[in-house]
């Protein structure tokens, strides 16, 4: 495979844990697509223009209006003669779906709001199979950065929610099992880069609903440093697949993507949370 071939052996992991160790000059970090495939298309022109050894895909990648057309525009990355790696890290609703599905498929399903159960109607089988090898986590040596840890909300859970003011203290405690110095994480939907609690904290934002105060599909690569990037895409041809879509949540997705929050109002209600699904 390719990622064998590059030195990452995205194919040797395991579901349920850490998905093990590999080595990366550079590394292309994606997280929370959530659904846009329009953003994720424009995205990764950008990667592979840049050429990285290796993307990452941090979770929440396609919960949301165009699930199947999101999965498409990825899915190469998974064939034998894929231009380059990719590892994909499983996000809380990512884990949901799959949760939700299973529980049907054993006649053990909870009734679901109409928004779930359109989620779950809008996935095929073949993706949902492809969203259960997921992985929670993985480190990457990266050059200059050392060992980097990747997961999508924290170390000890998927739905624990990191930000630029995560207090030292909370920083120590979720990191207390992991000896990386740089963690990169998502589920924020903020881009940032922090130095705290004797680490190094990266979020790379959110491709396809950030959280940034104005338009934009967010990313990151790494290595030999950090670089915070962020592609411009034709949100009116998201707009008219997202209304198009079916999706009972359209129009409020709509209106986040063209007036997204500012990261202040963001952050400090995530930090009265801590932990959010």
């Amino acid at each position: 495979m390719a990622s064998r071939r590059r030195g990452c052996e995205p194919e040797a992991m395991t579901r349920a844990g850490d998905a093990g160790r590999c080595r990366a000059r550079r590394v292309a970090v994606l997280a929370d697509a959530h659904g846009n495939a329009v953003a994720l298309t424009k995205v990764l022109r950008d990667v592979m223009a840049e050429r990285p050894d290796l993307i990452v895909f941090a979770g929440d990648l396609t919960w949301g209006p165009l699930p199947e057309e999101t999965w498409s525009a990825v899915r190469h990355l998974q064939e034998p003669d894929a231009p380059l790696p990719a590892i994909w890290l499983r996000g809380n609703a990512d884990r949901y779906l799959v949760e939700v599905a299973t529980r049907g498929a054993e006649g053990h399903e909870e009734p679901l709001g109409p928004r779930e159960q359109w989620m779950l109607d809008a996935h095929s089988a073949t993706t949902l199979a492809a969203i259960d090898s997921f992985v929670e986590s993985v480190v990457v040596e990266v050059e200059k950065l050392g060992p980097v840890r990747f997961c999508h909300g924290s170390p000890r859970s998927d739905e624990e929610l990191i930000t630029p003011a995560t207090p030292e203290a909370r920083m120590r405690a979720l990191s207390g099992n992991v000896d990386e110095p740089v963690l990169v994480t998502a589920h924020t939907h903020i881009q940032f880069d922090r130095h705290v609690a004797g680490i190094r904290s990266i979020n790379p934002g959110s491709v396809g609903l950030p959280y940034q105060g104005k338009p934009g599909a967010y990313w990151a690569l790494l290595g030999p440093d950090v670089e915070l990037r962020c592609t411009q895409y034709d949100l009116e041809e998201t707009v008219r697949r997202y209304r198009a879509s079916g999706d009972p949540l359209a129009e409020p997705m709509v209106a986040t993507l063209l007036t997204p929050p500012a990261p202040e109002q963001v952050i400090a209600h995530a930090e009265t949370l801590e932990f959010s699904a």
